[in-house]
Order: C-alpha cells, then sequence, then structure tokens
C-alpha cells in the first residue's frame, strides 16, 4: 500500500488512477494521518434473465386468506 500526501494526489490523479487500477491500493494523508484510501471497484457480474427458473414454484394457495389467528396479528 502506498501513501501520498493531499497535494500530490491532487497534482498525480490520473497517474494513481492508474496504479488503482492496476490493482494497487493507495492511502491518502493530510499531515501525516490517513484520511482516505483509494481501491479498485469491484467488478459487477452481469445478471442473467431467468437463471433461477425452476427452483421455485408459487404454491396453488398462495393467494388464499390468512388463518384468523394470523390475520388478527395484522388487523390490531
Amino acid at each position: 500500500m502506498h501513501e501520498v500526501n493531499v497535494h500530490e494526489a491532487k497534482t498525480h490523479l490520473s497517474k494513481l488512477l492508474m496504479r488503482v487500477a492496476q490493482g494497487e491500493e493507495i492511502v491518502i494523508a493530510r499531515a501525516g494521518k490517513p484520511i482516505a484510501r483509494l481501491v479498485p471497484v469491484e467488478s459487477k457480474s452481469r445478471r442473467i434473465f431467468g437463471q433461477d427458473k425452476g427452483l421455485f414454484e408459487v404454491p396453488e394457495d398462495f393467494n388464499a386468506p390468512l388463518p384468523d389467528d394470523l390475520q388478527a396479528h395484522f388487523d390490531s
């Protein structure tokens, strides 16, 4: 992990971002105290529509009224 001061970070931001894109972490410090960390963004995997098809089936009684004792918790 490499540490730079705020002035250096402002002056060389593009170069620091290139290093971060290659996997390096950069700490930005003010007066020798770390205040921020530049890290690579985790890539998001693409969602595949329908990938869970068949894993769940809606029961026939899905829209049936709740039993009275359970419904009472919602009505009070």
